[in-house]
Parts: C-alpha cells; sequence; structure tokens
C-alpha cells in the first residue's frame, strides 16, 4: 500500500497533469496524469492504480483555474499496526480464554434477550466456549444501535454514523476473528472540524504518523493555529497534567463533576470548551459539556493520547446488519447457536425462588433456557423488571442510567457537493453533532454524481418530538453555513432529492455526573441472569466498544460459573419432583 493510501473510485475525464487540487484546507489531492475511469475499494492492488507521495509543496499550493476537476471519491489508508498495542493484546487474550477453555460436558442453553452488538458478542464468545445461546431479537433486524434499514429505492439508512476507532481493541479483535478487517475503511488519521466563524472552511488536527504517541496527539494540537491560541493551550496542557499525572484512579474520580466545571476548576478558558469541547461532548455522548462527566472526555482522551493510532477512524464499508451482524450471526448458527428476529419479550418469568423461570414473547409463547442475559438497552431491561426485584439494590441503582435521546438523518441532494472530505467533520453547530457525505466515504453508498450527507441531530432532547420537516428545515438552515456556495435553507441551490429521519428516544445512556457508580456488573445477584450493554461495568463506556467488551465479561461470568449452572438443573429437577 502507499504511505498515503489508496483510491477507492476515482473518476477522471480527459487528459490531465494534475499537481494538486485542494488548498491546505482540502487537500485531499494526489499527483495523478492520464485518462482513467476506475474503480476499486478497500485495498486490492490489481484495481486501480497506486498513488505517489505528492511533495510537501503540493500541500500547500492552490489549484490553478484551468485544471478541470478530478474526482477523489473514497481514500482508504492501510490498516494501522494496533495489533501490538497492550490494549489489542489485552483484548486479544480474553478472546483466546473462551476457545481455550474445557469444552462443557454438557453445554448450558442460554437465552439472550436483544441482537445488538452485546447480545451479538455475547453469543459469540459463549459459542467459542462450547455452549448453546438462543438470541432473541424483538425487531426483524439485526444491530440494535447499529441497526439500518433498505427503503423502496435500493438505499440504507441507518440508527447512527458509526465510526471505528483504532482505541477499539475489543472491536478490532472481532473483525479479525471473523475475517472481516477488509470490511473498514480507514482515513487518513486527523480530526477536521468546522469554522462557524468562517462558514465554509473547516480546522484540521493532523496526526504525524512519524511520531509515536503521546508526541503524535500534541503535534497535532500544536499546529492547530485555527482553533486555540498559544496561551489557551498551554493553559489547557497545564489543566490536564493532574489527569496525566493521577492515571486511572484520577479519571474514575471525575465523575462526579461536569466537563464545564472541570474545565473552569482547572482554571482553563471556556473558550476551549466552547471551540473544542462542546463537539467532542456531543459526539461522545449528544449532550452538551455542561451536562456531561468529565470522566468520560478524560477516559477518551487517555485512549485518544496513549495509542498512536488511537485516534484513527474506519468506516465500515456498507449497513452494518449485513456487513457486520451477519458475520456475527454466521458463527453463531455455525456452531450450533440460534439466533431468532421477531422475537419481542414481554415479561421475565420467575419460579417462587425468584430465579428465571422463562422468558414470555408478546406471542404468548415461552423461551426456556439454563440461563438468561438481557442485553437489551437499559431502559427496556426497567419496563421488563419483575416487581420482586425492584427492591434489591443491584437493580435499583438503574433507576440513575436513562438513555439519552438522538437523531440519525440521511439527505441526498440533486448534486455532488464539493466543501466535505473523505472523513467524519465535526459540524460545530449547535444542532448538529458530527456528519459525513457518505457517498464519498462508504463504498457501499458511493455515487460519484450526487452527495448523501448523514448526519447526528444533538442534542436532540427538545427535538425528539417534533415533525420530520420540522427538523429537516432546521437540518437545512445549518447545512448551508457548512455549505454556504451549494446549500441554501430554501434549497435554490442544492435541492433534496429525498431523506430519512430516524429517531432514538432512548439511545445509550446518558453520561451525566454520578453515573459510574450505578452501573452494573454482569453477573447479577439473581443466580442464572446476567446484564450485557455499554451501560454494564466495563472501561469503555457508552459505545460500540463498550458493547461489545460488556458482551464478552458477560460471556466470561457465565463461563466462570459453570459448575454452579450446570448444577443447578438437576437441582430444579429434583424440587420439581416433590411437588
Amino acid at each position: 500500500m502507499s504511505q498515503f493510501g489508496h483510491v477507492s473510485a476515482v473518476n477522471l475525464r480527459g487528459q490531465s497533469n494534475l499537481n494538486n487540487l485542494w488548498s491546505s484546507q482540502s487537500w485531499r489531492c494526489y499527483c495523478l496524469d492520464g485518462k482513467m475511469n476506475t474503480l476499486s475499494f478497500a485495498s486490492s492492488d490489481a484495481m486501480g492504480r497506486k498513488l505517489k507521495s505528492p511533495s510537501a509543496n503540493a500541500f500547500m499550493t492552490r489549484s490553478r483555474k484551468d485544471v478541470p476537476p478530478l474526482k477523489v471519491v473514497c481514500i482508504d489508508y492501510p490498516r494501522p499496526e494496533i495489533e501490538s498495542t497492550v490494549n489489542y493484546l489485552e483484548a486479544s487474550y480474553l478472546s483466546s480464554t473462551f476457545r481455550n477453555s474445557p469444552r462443557p460436558n454438557k453445554p448450558l442453553k442460554i437465552v439472550i434477550a436483544g441482537a445488538g452488538l452485546a447480545g451479538l458478542s455475547t453469543a459469540k464468545y459463549l459459542v467459542d466456549a462450547g455452549h448453546k445461546p438462543i438470541l432473541l431479537e424483538g425487531r426483524d433486524v439485526l444491530g440494535g444501535k447499529v441497526a439500518a434499514w433498505k427503503d423502496d429505492d435500493g438505499d440504507w439508512y441507518e440508527t447512527g454514523l458509526h465510526i471505528f476507532f483504532g482505541a477499539y481493541p475489543n472491536v478490532q479483535n472481532l473483525f479479525g476473528e471473523l475475517g472481516i478487517n477488509d470490511r473498514l475503511q480507514w482515513k487518513e488519521h486527523s480530526m477536521i472540524f468546522a469554522m462557524p466563524s468562517k462558514p465554509g472552511e473547516f480546522s484540521r488536527f493532523d496526526f504525524p504518523g512519524v511520531l509515536p504517541a503521546p508526541l503524535n496527539g500534541i503535534w497535532a494540537i500544536l499546529m492547530n493555529s485555527e482553533m486555540l491560541t498559544w496561551p489557551e493551550k498551554v493553559k489547557f496542557a497545564v489543566g490536564l497534567l493532574p489527569a496525566i499525572i493521577g492515571g486511572q484512579s484520577y479519571v474514575e474520580a471525575q465523575d462526579g463533576i461536569t466537563v464545564k466545571d472541570w474545565m473552569r476548576k482547572q482554571g482553563i478558558p471556556d473558550r476551549v470548551t466552547d471551540e473544542v469541547f462542546i463537539a467532542m461532548s456531543k459526539a461522545l455522548n449528544f449532550i452538551n459539556p455542561d451536562e456531561l462527566s468529565m470522566q468520560c472526555i478524560l477516559i477518551a482522551l487517555n485512549r485518544f493520547l496513549q495509542e498512536k493510532h488511537g485516534s484513527k477512524m474506519a468506516f465500515l464499508d456498507g449497513n452494518p446488519p449485513e456487513r457486520l451482524c451477519m458475520p456475527i450471526v454466521d458463527h453463531v448458527t455455525s456452531q450450533g447457536g440460534e439466533v431468532r428476529l421477531n422475537s419481542r419479550i414481554q415479561k421475565i418469568e420467575l419460579n417462587k425462588d425468584g430465579s428465571v423461570k422463562n422468558f414470555v414473547l408478546n406471542n404468548g409463547s415461552t423461551v426456556e433456557g439454563d440461563v438468561y442475559v438481557f442485553a437489551t438497552p437499559v431502559d427496556i431491561l426497567k419496563l421488563l423488571l419483575p416487581e420482586d426485584w425492584k427492591e434489591i439494590q443491584y437493580f435499583q441503582k438503574l433507576d440513575k442510567l436513562v438513555g439519552v435521546p438522538v437523531i440519525n438523518i440521511h439527505i441526498w441532494f440533486d448534486r455532488k457537493l464539493k466543501n466535505t472530505y473523505d472523513h467524519l467533520l465535526f459540524s460545530r453547530s449547535s444542532l448538529l453533532s458530527v456528519y459525513a457525505d457518505m457517498s464519498v466515504t462508504c463504498k457501499e453508498y458511493y455515487d460519484p454524481n450526487k452527495s448523501m450527507l448523514e448526519l447526528v441531530f444533538a442534542p436532540a432532547e427538545e427535538w425528539i418530538s417534533r415533525s420530520d420537516t420540522e427538523i429537516i428545515d432546521a437540518t437545512m438552515k445549518e447545512l448551508a453555513k457548512l455549505f454556504p456556495d451549494e446549500i441554501s435553507a430554501d434549497q435554490t441551490k442544492a435541492k433534496i432529492l429525498k431523506y430519512h429521519v430516524v429517531k432514538t428516544p432512548r439511545s445509550v445512556y446518558k453520561t451525566v455526573p454520578g453515573s459510574e457508580p450505578c452501573r452494573p456488573l454482569q453477573r447479577s445477584p439473581i443466580e442464572g441472569f446476567y446484564l450485557a450493554g455499554d451501560y454494564t461495568k466495563q472501561k469503555y463506556l457508552a459505545s460500540m466498544e463498550g458493547a461489545v467488551l460488556s458482551g464478552k465479561l458477560c460471556a466470561q461470568a457465565i463461563v466462570q460459573d459453570y459448575e454452579l449452572l450446570a448444577a443447578r438443573e438437576p437441582k430444579k429437577l429434583a424440587e420439581a419432583s416433590l411437588v
């Protein structure tokens, strides 16, 4: 692979001799000559052509006006070298414990509610350990918070805009174990922020590949001159010293304070919060810094700064149900597990001793097992929690955990938008969080002629009950600031061909101060009943990584409890014979 990546889809018409295309504000251009009309993806060297690294001057020179436009769509970078990191090795070892565990004399029948990433992960690692999960999903689609649907035109629209970081070791291990590493489209190691004060312009944090962590992150911050002044950078660095010196214990102790209050306590100017951490807070948890626990920010910064490729981002090359979830389902079913859609749980029925007797489905049927796992969002668990359990402190603490509302928007335009990147973009809008032109960043959604923007509308609490029309109108007003030459709120410029608005009234748990002590361990006090989900206790908080890790930890707890759980069945039969 070329050092600077691989052109996944290019369309060149006519003879041209291009030095570069964009200014340093948008320098995604390379030296290419000749006539070519090529479509190629992933890391195939046989398709398309490799790129040569342009000179440093090429990045800084504006294109000549007489040069015809070059359409560069989907520039994929090599998979980063993350396999040697401590966190990756730790995740890999945990995966190996399931494959290498002693085969059970009698595999447990484990009923799992919820086929999101947490439930799928639980099922995957349980079959690796030799057990027989039955995965129940209430809807007709896999994925939970990464679910997606195909409309009548054959276009996909998703629950959220999903980014896979280098600092997601359990997710990266999962891709490797399933043999689907090539389904991640890695982007250049940058973070790109819109500039509200300069409509249509962006500011970049570029992480140089030649430097190790944390120097690459420090360099990225120091070299950005548009967003923070030098005095602000110094005050921010000094303010972070306690977190750097105090380590994990200090980070965990910051759960009780908001981002905004912590910044002020450390003497960091409010402008740092406004310029950087409003966007980061909304991207991490869909809420603003005056609500978000500082622990969440510090955990992210810790991962991003301590791992060279921690903040490097990848997009999935297509819709999550087919490209990520189905390989897990295939793995589970190939080893004797089951996955059942349209199997919504209506009730958790209990035995006289308070343990789970079965799951009652909406159609009146029941599903019984040796072990039961609830891998749904915490709000669904609370709705179905049996009365007999509500006085148990383990479950009482769940009241503090509440899902945050979020809205995901897809807009198809009648033309190809130019003021964008092959990357995730932080909008820094009061209404929008992050967005991407998915017709550029994603192989399956590629379109050389029209753009499809996917945007996260957050915070969404005041908007979740409003009509789709109101939400789209508000979104277009924000997009007019991001694309001043191409989009207007009244659609006199780019016109909307269609849109989809996906509302999730209760998404990931809201990471507000005081949440951490309320997050439950995967092993509940009810014998034979376990939890999985990003809200459960694990170190990656509310994220895809957190969901996958929670499933592994849940499976680990069940495997560790095997002897106890296997002994429950003879005990139940003996008790039944005495009745």
